[in-house]
């Protein structure tokens, strides 16, 4: 139910993102490539693609020399995506 409902709002706000597309900025393709990827997850989950659920094993596989490289990758781009939203809150409060 949970992988419906997100596929749903995916879908929503790929369809909103492009129905406002004269009003978008151009940080808001982050998000039509975030909601694409979800989608993606959701369908190889969904369908059970090998290749997929061996990426995921290997992702989590704490004991390979690459896991504290992956995941600081996503730490990184985690502290990317608080930068620019930092950036955006600024630009929107001078632009009030």
């Amino acid at each position: 139910m949970l992988m419906g409902i997100l596929s749903v709002l995916c879908v929503l706000g790929i369809i909103t993102f492009f129905k406002n597309l004269r009003h978008n900025y151009w940080w808001r393709w982050i998000y039509l490539c975030g909601g694409g990827y979800l989608l993606f997850d959701l369908f190889a989950i969904a369908t059970g693609l090998e290749f997929w659920h061996n990426l995921i094993q290997a992702m989590f596989d704490v004991t390979a020399w690459y896991w504290n490289l992956l995941w600081g990758g996503f730490i990184a781009m985690g502290g990317a995506v608080f930068v620019l939203g930092v950036f955006i809150l600024k630009q929107i409060n001078k632009d009030t």
